[in-house]
């Protein structure tokens, strides 16, 4: 006969609670005068946020700048931190405010460059050193990144926060300061219009998009495969 019952399981902490209070730890650490605490949270950080402004201001030494002025102004403000929403939720509306400022100041400069980087870095981890497949993918890139970049702001940075940064709904609904739905919305028309652009009969070209290509543009989220005619 149990004279005592067993306590109670607790159950593990999810990736992203561990994430959370890690980084709930080091915020403390740092706001008490620990600089090493804030160093490490620029480096849990730095390429997250580096690629984030990259893939809204498309320019490389913009999204250096940017992610050196983010963490900069986030030591500088640190005591004013209350920590009612995560660090890196405040960083990422940081980030993400700054890149749109960047991105609209160097389009009425009209200094976009003739190579993307974005391309450039995408080609350099998916061609896979084959030269015709980094072809394909630097027009079709190139398109894509055209064809989301001319969607509206708060639904282009919404593609970017989930489909490349891979944050829930419900994280990038923090840092946009919207709903869900609003979110879930926001990538259902994102989708329908870059499916379209990206269309096989809208590339001018005479064969559509090979099958690896399409698979993998599909798992980044950002292309829903055309269905052959005929089928249903």
């Amino acid at each position: 006969m149990r004279l005592i019952d067993d306590p109670v399981a607790v159950p593990p902490m999810t990736h992203a609670e561990r994430e959370a209070a890690t980084a709930t730890a080091l915020v403390a650490a740092a706001k008490a005068g620990d600089r090493r605490a804030f160093e490490a949270l620029v480096l849990r950080y730095r390429k997250r946020i580096f690629a984030l402004a990259l893939h809204i201001s498309g320019s490389s030494s913009e999204a250096d700048d940017i992610t050196q002025e983010v963490f900069l102004k986030a030591y500088r403000a640190l005591g004013d931190f209350e920590g009612r929403s995560q660090f890196f939720t405040w960083v990422y509306r940081m980030t993400v405010n700054r890149s749109l400022n960047a991105r609209r100041d160097r389009a009425r400069r009209s200094e976009d460059g003739l190579e993307d980087p974005r391309v450039e870095l995408a080609i350099a981890v998916d061609a896979r050193s084959n030269p015709g497949r980094a072809a394909e993918l630097r027009q079709t890139y190139g398109r894509l990144l055209r064809a989301l970049d001319s969607l509206p702001a708060d639904m282009r940075t919404t593609v970017i926060l989930v489909s490349l940064q891979g944050m829930s709904h419900g994280e990038v609904a923090i840092v946009q300061n919207v709903s869900e739905g609003t979110i879930a919305w926001r990538m259902h028309e994102a989708r329908r219009r870059l499916n379209e652009a990206m269309a096989p009969e809208k590339l001018q070209r005479k064969r559509e998009l090979s099958a690896d290509l399409t698979r993998l543009l599909a798992e980044h989220g950002l292309l829903i495969p055309v269905m052959p005619k005929g089928r249903a």
